[in-house]
């Protein structure tokens, strides 16, 4: 792939069918020629954490449908296994590369390796500052690589992830296996954080962007200087939930999303209208009832945005902008204002794809608009996301020209009011 590397991971996105599993993990090499930041690994191992419902995907959606909130996880699952049903084997004094992301439906979740240290190196594309950490947060829908070595005496060791944030706290477990173990594992399973917010936050802030080392081109990731540009819009995005007609919603900025009978793609790319209307989210809260809507908000190619993320709820929340990286430059309690500035980090902010934000807290990102389209701004808790916390960014160039977007595939699958129209 062009202009890309790193740790991602890949699931079924319509109706409700991540609950049903199918996804699996996305690992983008770096070019030959391109330096990484780290000596190669003795081996790269994908771990796919994530809570699991014993219910079948269809129930759940039922449940969601009649207007009901869903009972909690039934448990964790590792690779799609629990009870030390996944193993990962290494050999003593080596190095390895764990790749790990949360795949789950809503929990935020805490990684940890019994007696080992856990080296950050990337975050979804980006290569970091490499700090050592004892256990790792991994909000939903966020993607981790990690370097641990084989340096302890040679046994097996729990390999642990629990919930983060939850008054019932579930924990599953793998095995890191030395190839020359003595001994199985056993004894109590290494604890790590509940619910301390504070915790997390901290460790958040250490996460930073390596200015000096290569993405996937050979320039250094520092080349941008993106707290240099000028701002020319900032978007503030509120989320909520409400009853509406009767049902559980959730929504952004007073909108909860409902899909037309077109895909939006498809409708802005033939022009056809009464499909979505532009602007039909505004940019700021509104302060009033919740209310259904195709949501689209529109945005202009090239330009410089910053958004901020608000949350007025107790839950930590997980935010995905499809098609872009952005910077966290910011996060924090309380309300955001315009003095929360002040406390930016405009040099070396990690550049990613998915960002958490906790309780009654604020994160702002600096995106630059540099990819025309149609994408989807969404919660990745899965329930609120099919149940309305979301919208479309329609990024614009009035130019219409393949340099700044591909055409329309020839063998596109056209469907609702697009039916029976020429691709090109």
């Amino acid at each position: 792939m062009k202009d890309q590397i790193g740790s991602f991971y890949y699931f079924p996105s319509l109706a409700f069918h991540k609950a049903a599993g199918g996804f699996g993990a996305i690992k983008i090499l770096s070019r030959p020629r391109i330096p990484v930041p780290f000596p190669e690994p003795a081996n790269d191992y994908s771990v796919l954490i994530g809570d699991w419902y014993n219910l079948d995907h269809k129930r759940l959606q039922a449940v969601l449908d009649y207007g009901h909130r869903l009972p909690n996880p039934h448990g964790l699952l590792i690779n799609g296994r629990g009870g030390n049903d996944t193993w990962f084997t290494v050999e003593q004094g080596k190095t390895y590369r764990l790749r790990i992301s949360n795949v789950g439906m809503q929990n935020s979740l805490n990684f940890r390796i019994q007696g080992h240290q856990m080296k950050l190196v990337e975050v979804e594309g980006t290569h970091t500052v490499q700090t050592t950490y004892d256990s790792l947060d991994i909000h939903v829908g966020q993607s981790y690589s990690v370097l641990i070595t084989a340096d302890q005496a040679p046994q097996d060791y729990y390999i642990v992830t629990s919930t983060r944030f939850t008054s019932q706290v579930l924990t599953s477990t793998a095995v890191l296996h030395y190839s020359n173990s003595g001994r199985q594992v056993s004894g109590p399973i290494p604890g790590g954080p509940t619910t301390q917010t504070g915790w997390s936050l901290s460790q958040a802030r250490t996460i930073r962007t390596n200015l000096t080392a290569s993405g996937p081109r050979p320039n250094p990731q520092g080349s941008y200087h993106y707290g240099l540009v000028n701002v020319s819009r900032t978007i503030r995005l509120s989320s909520s939930a409400a009853q509406v007609n009767g049902k559980q919603r959730y929504g952004v900025n007073g909108v909860s999303f409902i899909p037309a009978d077109t895909p939006l793609k498809l409708a802005d790319h033939f022009k056809i209208d009464g499909v979505f209307k532009v602007g039909s989210i505004p940019d700021n809260p509104a302060g009033k009832n919740l209310y259904l809507d195709t949501a689209v908000m529109g945005a202009d190619f090239r330009a410089f945005v910053e958004i901020v993320f608000e949350n007025n709820e107790n839950i930590v929340q997980s935010w995905h902008l499809d098609g872009y990286y952005f910077w966290v430059v910011g996060m924090d309690g309380g309300q955001w204002t315009p003095d929360s500035r002040k406390q930016y980090n405009l040099i070396d902010a990690v550049s990613r794809h998915t960002t958490q934000v906790y309780p009654k807290s604020w994160t702002a990102v600096y995106v630059a608009l540099d990819n025309v389209g149609m994408w989807n701004v969404r919660s990745q808790f899965w329930t609120r996301q099919y149940l309305g916390q979301q919208f479309y960014l329609r990024v614009y160039s009035p130019v219409e020209s393949i340099r700044d977007e591909y055409p329309i595939p020839r063998n596109a699958l056209l469907c609702g009011r697009a039916a029976g129209r020429t691709a090109r």
